[in-house]
Order: structure tokens, then sequence, then C-alpha cells
């Protein structure tokens, strides 16, 4: 399985969109196998979810994501799993043991941070 996070830095960022970069991890036999960081390739509706697609992802995990962008994700058959929190490494150590633990969303789409965002 592959699986994106959402990063800034050593944790998981609280929007999957907004994040300086993704940590893409391929698990095998509920071990990783290989971890890679690649950038964000920019934010807009639509074109994360075609973005990782491309690269074999079938989930993701941010702190934060809106309804819409669910459904981008949806359409590409990846999972999205929000309102994780916490260092990266963490979060997969969790991950692949079956025993990560999310909360609710941490992005406000109704925030002054996001007026202008529909994602």
């Amino acid at each position: 399985m592959r699986i994106a996070i959402s990063t800034d830095g050593l944790n998981v960022a609280s929007h999957f969109g907004r994040c300086p970069e993704y940590t893409i991890v391929d698990i095998e036999d509920a071990s990783v196998i290989k971890k890679e960081r690649i950038p964000n390739p920019g934010h807009a509706p639509g074109v994360l979810p075609a973005f990782l697609s491309e690269r074999g992802v079938e989930c993701i995990i941010a702190g934060g994501m809106g309804p819409r962008a669910q459904g981008f994700f949806a359409q590409y058959k990846i999972e999205t799993i929000i309102g994780a929190a916490g260092p990266v490494d963490k979060v997969i150590e969790d991950f692949v043991k079956g025993e990560l633990t999310v909360g609710e969303s941490q992005c406000d789409h109704d925030s002054p941070s996001h007026k202008k965002c529909k994602d």
C-alpha cells in the first residue's frame, strides 16, 4: 500500500492542500519499505488527487480537508483519513500497527484564512 501524509516539517500538516510537502510511504506486510518526501505541486481544486493518484497513492492522511476535496479523492479511489496530528514518523508507525487515532478535521473552511478555499 502507498500512503501520502500532508507534511509540514516533521509534523502532519493541518491542511492537505496547503502543506509544503508530502511524505510518501510504501508499506508491505506491516513494514515500511520506502519513505520519501515530495514537494506540493500547488493547491487548486482537483489537482492534488490526480497528482497523488499518478504516483500510486491509495490513502492520504492529513490534519484537515474539506468535503469537496474528499469527494475528489474518492473519484480516484484514494481513501482519506483526516484529523491526524503529531510527528509524521509516529503517525506512520501507528498507521502500520492499525492504531492510528484521529480527531476532527483541523481545517476550518469557514475561517478567514479559507475565504477563497472551496475544497
